[in-house]
């Protein structure tokens, strides 16, 4: 049993006073009085502005690294001019493409311009926030905006050639029956074209009976809109003429009416003509009185009515015969009557059933359904596409909000994504240790956790769990696309098969010859040979086709297609990859645009380290004696048994320090305890004062204080 020892609680100690000022101004009595003053120019306190130093012009990193204060008006004409480019690209990258109204996408263009422009001259915050855009689309919010091309690709590339592919071949379903249908109809055609040839010349004869009695009917019907017309007269006058019942009278009544209107529409027009030469010479002659005196033969418009007398001498002297209307009566009724007994019909019935998907359809039905099947497809596409660029916008609205989100929190809380080691912590601490003051570097194992150090390649614990987030999420779809691909590239082989093994050629010849002879010259023989000579046909039939048109020919996708559906995918996963590193440059950003703040974070987290490492043993007790009954029941647990009792299989197994999680090795000290067994490296057993917290009771030493609430964040 390791000796144990009771640790002083390190709550009440008194502050260290080698802590540096959260204010981020060091004390005065820290400086060494005799220290030479060799020159005015501070040292970097960043990387970035160390290699500024060293490569920009003196005046170039000046004016990046100035305070904010310095340079205002150079600073504002360059940020408005900044501002304004980027809102240009921004209005190309996202609204350009939008379906809207031109007069609309004028005022947006205006209104980024001049946000953009003011929120770059004017707030440093904005500009940081655009400028961390770049990180962010190589993190989660970049991995969304690839997603939107990721289904513009499923839908453009898999998925279409799969429907393609469906489609072609229902469509070559339909073409074999269709082709199976038509080969019925040539056969029937063949068959019955003989007798549809006789029965056609029969009825030829009839055709040319009714077209000359359509000529006749056709000259008759001027001479009976003539007599039966209701035109020349009054339409007042009409009730008179609907009183005659025969056509005689009633053509008399209507001579005498027209005479009536004749005359009285010469006395009404010559009337208006006195009217119009009295209103000509009126304006002709200017002068009062004297036009009226000259005028005057111009009103004697009385002299009209003569014409009048005419009236008694038309209705006297009619020119129509007594048995006019008897004539044309008979006439008419010999005209109407001309063809009727005179008639030959061909009636084709045809019996219409049903198909054997239970429907009926033709040719033009199918023509317009394919029609209207293609335009609600393009449509359709019309509208992903539009869907995809709104997707795409909105995309980046969140991509921004997420950058300004991180900027927001960074002035705000001092402990979010507070876990770097930069140039300014090292600077602090070399300082320290040159004072012989507490120092931090370097890091206890246990502690090195609970950093991040920017230039190296290991990632951080918080980093690790993101990076397999992110991995989790990715892998379903890779699956997904997978499949996709694998069905597309199946499908297309069976179809390939089925093109290559299902053609078929079909062959279809046939011939009649039929001669009747009718003699002699009578009426019946003539009638025989229109009838019985109709028959006289003959016919030779050769039909050959095959169902090359009808074989479905599937189409692979090509290169362009995979590489659209393949390579988002793959800039998925580089973009989960590089997003651990690229994360590192939101604090780098952000600390460009904002130094003070970032001074006074790394001078928080330093005195906040300096407070830890008062209290390592405490808080490293606490956490042994929490893992420690945490291991003990697992340790009864059936692997815990195996391990126990089975030597063979420990050399699988590999045991880790219990305080840094350090793979064991021959250096490594194991608590000899009985049922202990925990495993320490070399430096932790020595930070631990050679003591091992695990075999300590647990309700003895744990204290319901804890610093969880005070750990560091990682910005996700």
């Amino acid at each position: 049993m390791v000796k144990k020892k009771e640790t002083k609680d390190c709550k009440n100690k008194p502050k260290d006073k080698n802590t540096p000022k959260e204010n981020g101004k060091p004390e005065e009595k820290d400086k060494p009085k005799n220290r030479k003053k060799t020159t005015n120019r501070k040292a970097p306190r960043t990387t970035l502005h160390r290699v500024c130093t060293r490569v920009l012009p003196r005046c170039a990193t000046r004016f990046l690294f100035s305070g904010p204060k310095e340079f205002p008006v150079t600073k504002f004409m360059m940020g408005m001019g900044f501002g304004a480019l980027f809102g240009i690209v921004l209005y190309y990258g996202l609204v350009h493409k939008l379906s809207m109204y031109e007069e609309h996408k004028i005022y947006i263009v205006y209104a980024l311009i001049g946000v953009c422009a003011l929120g770059w001259g004017f707030s440093s915050q904005f500009r940081c926030s655009i400028l961390l855009i770049a990180p962010n689309m190589l993190g989660a919010e970049g991995r969304a905006y690839i997603m939107v091309f990721v289904l513009a690709g499923l839908y453009h590339g898999p998925i279409a050639n799969i429907n393609n592919n469906v489609q072609d071949v229902a469509y070559s379903m339909g073409c074999t029956v269709e082709m199976q249908v038509n080969h019925s109809k040539q056969m029937w055609r063949v068959m019955m074209d003989p007798f549809k040839q006789m029965v056609h010349d029969m009825v030829e004869g009839k055709k040319d009976f009714e077209k000359e009695s359509k000529e006749i009917q056709t000259k008759f019907s001027l001479i009976n809109e003539q007599v039966m017309g209701e035109y020349g007269y009054s339409n007042l006058n009409s009730e008179a003429v609907k009183k005659e019942k025969t056509t005689q009278e009633r053509f008399d009544i209507k001579t005498k009416l027209r005479c009536e209107y004749v005359v009285e529409e010469g006395v009404y027009r010559c009337k208006g003509w006195f009217k119009l030469k009295w209103k000509q010479c009126m304006d002709t002659i200017k002068v009062p009185i004297i036009n009226h005196i000259l005028c005057i033969p111009m009103t004697f418009d009385f002299l009209c009515n003569i014409m009048k007398l005419m009236t008694k001498w038309c209705k006297d002297k009619i020119p129509v015969e007594g048995n006019f209307g008897q004539t044309y009566d008979m006439l008419n009724d010999s005209v109407e009557h001309m063809g009727e007994e005179f008639s030959s019909s061909m009636v084709v019935k045809k019996t219409e059933q049903e198909s054997l998907v239970g429907m009926k359809f033709n040719k033009a039905q199918i023509t317009e359904d394919l029609k209207l099947k293609l335009n609600n497809k393009k449509t359709l596409l019309n509208n992903v596409m539009g869907f995809i660029q709104v997707l795409l916008s909105c995309t980046f609205v969140f991509i921004f909000i997420s950058a300004f989100g991180y900027s927001n929190k960074y002035n705000r809380d001092i402990r979010f994504d507070n876990i770097y080691i930069n140039t300014y912590f090292r600077q602090i601490d070399a300082r320290r240790k040159k004072l012989g003051k507490r120092h931090l570097l370097p890091f206890k194992k246990a502690e090195r956790c609970d950093f991040i150090f920017p230039w190296s390649l290991s990632m951080h614990a918080s980093e690790i769990k993101t990076f397999m987030m992110s991995m989790l999420q990715i892998i379903p779809l890779a699956i997904f696309i997978g499949t996709l691909l694998a069905i597309d590239w199946s499908l297309y082989k069976i179809f390939r098969v089925i093109r290559k093994h299902s053609y078929t050629e079909y062959s279809f010849s046939s011939s009649h010859h039929i001669e009747i002879t009718v003699g002699g010259r009578s009426m019946l023989a003539t009638l025989l040979r229109k009838t019985i000579g109709a028959f006289n046909t003959s016919s030779n039939t050769e039909i050959k086709t095959n169902n090359l048109r009808c074989l479905p020919d599937p189409q692979a996708m090509s290169r362009s297609d995979y590489l659209w559906t393949i390579l988002p995918i793959l800039a998925m996963t580089l973009l989960c990859c590089l997003q651990v590193y690229t994360s590192r440059l939101r604090r780098v950003i952000a600390s460009f645009y904002f130094p003070q703040r970032e001074k006074k974070r790394t001078l928080f987290l330093y005195n906040e380290q300096i407070r830890k490492r008062i209290t390592y043993v405490e808080t490293q007790r606490k956490r042994i004696m929490m893992r420690a009954r945490v291991g003990r029941v697992l340790a009864h647990s059936v692997m815990g048994s195996l391990y126990r009792w089975s030597p063979c299989l420990r050399c699988c197994v590999r045991r880790r320090c219990f305080v840094c999680s350090e793979v064991q090795s021959r250096l490594s000290f194991v608590c000899p305890a009985e049922g202990c067994g925990t495993v320490y490296c070399r430096q932790c057993w020595k930070d631990m004062r050679q003591f091992c917290f695990a075999c300590t009771s647990f309700s003895e030493f744990i204290s319901d204080d804890g610093d969880s609430e005070y750990d560091m964040k990682y910005a996700h």
